[in-house]
């Protein structure tokens, strides 16, 4: 196996690709981070406090996501991309591992989302789609945008995130779900979205209805899971797994409340895009001919400067730019405006032989560049418009040009500090093969990890055999333990056992809460509603601690209690209601969670009566249960 694994890592490493999927999955890494860090921020008193804005243990947490919100927002743009990436790293560990959301609000992706941040330290995620691309080019203003080849990186950055977070993922899934009747029956993907708790706001019903399509979905997903790692870089098959692969994860993201998991999945599939469809996508929007010609004055550095930002963010190569001194008079509307004139502004031409100056070539350089024309037709809004004439033209009356000569051509790029451009691009030029050997074992180091849970939590932790009378069980069990805990912390590696029938066996009633106002009218807060279902925003997290913790299949009081006590201080506050004297009634309904197809089993949840099994009330500030001993009973 060594030889075989040092093999395809020597050839990927030397295979050039461009780097476009790499620049892009970035991007999607980014912009996933920092809606979950904007969900934490709203919901940071419910996850942090003891109680929620009565106790306060952590009042730095506000402060603490800012910086991580700027931090994302770094990785999103690709500013600073090795120190922001380290820094993102960082606060998933720190966040996950050294606050509630570990033990109470667990995402049910953070894990994935730390083991694709560190795969992320070592990509060259900054060579597409990046502000440290721009920078590299603004440290040379006089060398022509043409001049710089596309970037290129090694094709291991694509294949080997593929394989450890998507391949063995799977893999581990699948071994999982061989234990589950309801997966074995091909109904894993319908059983959860029956479940009032675990649906989204779409009504899904006319699909879950059709037997057959639910199970053919049910076995594809198994036989997905299982085969992926092995066929998806086939040339005939990548296609096949990438549309099937986007079609499951899309699916949850729309069926389900679980949608951070559902679009962190996603963000890994751009790696799986063919090269050639991310140049049909860009033919598709790239116009024949240049929609506008913009003249400079190349003796200008501020005038190439912008030329090279604005080249850098024309994504579809709608803006061609021209020096005055070169190009003029090759146009005869151009060549009449006079050279003097033409040097002071920055002039435009399009399509219909139309001029432009000023703010107004900036206009239209955003309204032709598409994606950015909302921003051009601001600009033209009376009062905006004329506050950035008065700001270019102190601008560009104060601007300085100089006669380039050799010296200002020279090349004089950043340096180059990311861990991807010293390990692979310095020392893996100088020696493959020692690099290839030394990566070699470290894949199949962490592929150990990744046998260590699958095997024991897969296989061995769900056979019906008495591991009490092993005596060689219990110090492997500790050791294995112990290698979990740290491949899950820093690596992501942990077991994937979602919606299995531990999960769903037993799940027969489900919890809501509604506050009776002192008139006695009752009111569902905006949490759990009539039909059962967990309202947004209440999903990610929030539903992972009522759904999978506090509501389970055995009801544990104590856990009960104390997450009834955060979602009625919570939404309390959020409602205004008053909790020195309030009181919220706790209703109870049946539900069922079949192993075998049932039709419209959705609706039948959905219908179920509520009954009225205790309350609490708050009364200066602390709660008081009125509830069963023992709700497994009812």
């Amino acid at each position: 196996m060594y030889q075989f694994v040092y093999n395809k890592i020597l050839r990927l490493l030397s295979q050039q690709v461009p780097a476009t999927g790499i620049g892009l999955f970035r991007v999607f890494y980014g912009l996933v981070t920092l809606q979950e860090i904007c969900f934490l921020y709203y919901f940071n008193h419910l996850i942090f406090d003891p109680v929620p804005y009565i106790d306060v243990e952590f009042p730095g947490i506000p402060l603490f996501l800012c910086l991580w919100g700027m931090v994302a927002c770094c990785v999103v743009v690709g500013y600073r991309y090795q120190f922001a990436l380290t820094a993102n790293y960082l606060f998933w560990i720190v966040f996950v591992n050294f606050t509630p959301m570990q033990r109470d609000f667990d995402g049910g992706f953070d894990t994935f989302m730390i083991g694709v941040g560190f795969f992320l330290l070592f990509m060259p995620g900054d060579r597409a789609f990046s502000i440290d691309g721009l920078r590299y080019k603004l440290r040379n203003p006089f060398k022509h945008y043409n001049q710089y080849p596309p970037a290129t990186v090694s094709a291991l950055a694509y294949h080997l995130p593929i394989i450890v977070c998507l391949g063995w993922l799977y893999l581990d899934s699948d071994v999982h779900k061989q234990f589950a009747e309801h997966w074995r029956n091909g109904l894993g993907s319908w059983l959860p979205a029956t479940q009032p708790y675990y649906v989204s706001a779409l009504d899904m019903s006319p699909l879950l209805n059709l037997e057959w399509l639910q199970k053919t979905i049910g076995y594809t997903i198994i036989v997905f899971q299982f085969t992926f790692v092995f066929f998806y870089a086939h040339p005939r098959l990548r296609a096949v797994y990438l549309c099937i692969g986007l079609g499951l994860h899309l699916g949850i993201t729309l069926t389900l409340n679980i949608y951070p998991f559902g679009m962190g999945m996603l963000i890994c599939y751009v790696l799986l895009v063919p090269f050639r469809w991310w140049r049909t996508l860009v033919d598709c929007f790239k116009p024949k001919h240049p929609s506008l010609t913009v003249f400079y004055d190349q003796q200008c550095p501020l005038c190439n400067r912008t030329v090279l930002t604005i080249n850098h963010f024309d994504l579809f190569g709608c803006i061609d730019f021209k020096s005055a001194q070169e190009y003029a008079a090759k146009y005869p509307q151009v060549v009449a405006i006079g050279m003097d004139t033409l040097l002071t502004d920055l002039y435009a031409l399009d399509g219909r032989n139309r001029i432009y100056s000023g703010v107004e070539t900036y206009r239209q350089i955003l309204l032709k560049m598409r994606y950015s024309a909302i921003f051009g037709v601001l600009l033209g809004l009376p009062g905006i418009k004329q506050i950035a004439e008065r700001q270019y033209r102190s601008i560009a009356d104060s601007r300085q040009r100089i006669n380039c000569n050799v010296e200002c051509l020279v090349d004089t790029p950043l340096p180059d500090t990311t861990w991807y451009h010293r390990v692979f691009e310095q020392y893996g030029i100088q020696k493959p093969k020692a690099l290839s050997m030394k990566l070699t074992k470290i894949v199949i180091t962490l592929l150990f990890l990744q046998l260590n849970s699958t095997v024991h939590y897969g296989i061995f932790y769900r056979l019906p055999l008495d591991y009490e009378k092993l005596a060689f069980s219990k110090p492997i069990s500790q050791a294995s333990n112990a290698l979990l805990m740290v491949s899950s912390t820093f690596l992501g590696i942990t077991p994937h056992a979602l919606y299995l029938h531990d999960h769903f066996e037993g799940y027969d009633r489900i919890l809501g809460i509604t506050y009776v106002e002192p008139n006695g009218t009752e009111h569902w807060l905006p949490f759990v509603n009539e039909q059962g279902r967990l309202l947004a925003p209440n999903w990610g997290r929030v539903h992972s601690m009522w759904a999978n913790i506090a509501v389970t299949p055995t009801i544990d009081n104590q856990r009960l209690h104390k997450f009834i006590m955060k979602v009625t201080a919570f939404w309390g506050q959020k409602m205004g209601i008053n909790l020195k004297d309030a009181i919220f009634n706790i209703k109870m309904k049946k539900i069922d969670a079949p192993t075998d197809w049932v039709f419209d089993q959705l609706h039948k949840n959905f219908l179920s009566q509520w009954l009225t099994i205790g309350s609490v009330k708050w009364t200066d500030k602390q709660i008081s249960f009125d509830m069963p001993t023992d709700i497994n009973s009812l």
